[in-house]
């Protein structure tokens, strides 16, 4: 596995978060119902008046199964980023303890060499820490 990973990692992570946001969308669109009132009366003698309220959707049957495909085209979308996600978490369960927070706070959380030297504690300088995080990387 190769440090692309984890800015896929990441992408991965947002993209489950907006794909679940356009189904939630794609839902919503899907239970809009159209609501209206209707007067009539019998058509024969003594003509009554009546009143009907009528309700349905506001697409056509072809725009509920383009509806339909959308859904399941977000919904491969997502299982896709998942597998992604999953993957770069099994790598970094197989790597040293310490580089998983490095890589953690660097990548992950987006912080600053200096700010991940601070959190490592135990003396760390802002090179220390950088320059072990690119040896690592150079293994891999």
């Amino acid at each position: 596995m190769d440090k692309h990973i984890l800015d896929q990692y990441i992408d991965a992570c947002a993209l489950i978060e907006e794909t679940e946001k356009d189904i939630q969308e794609l839902k919503k669109k899907k239970k809009t119902i159209v609501q209206t009132n209707v007067s009539g009366s019998n058509p024969e003698h003594p003509y009554n008046p009546q009143h009907f309220k009528i309700q349905g959707t506001t697409f056509t049957f072809r725009e509920d199964s383009q509806l339909r495909m959308e859904e399941k085209l977000l919904e491969k979308r997502k299982e896709d980023a998942k597998k992604i996600k999953i993957q770069v978490e099994e790598w970094i369960n197989t790597i040293p303890v310490r580089m998983q927070r490095i890589i953690r706070y660097k990548v992950f959380e987006e912080m600053t060499w200096q700010q991940v030297a601070k959190k490592m504690g135990r003396k760390a300088t802002e090179s220390s820490v950088k320059m072990e995080y690119q040896r690592f990387m150079q293994k891999k």
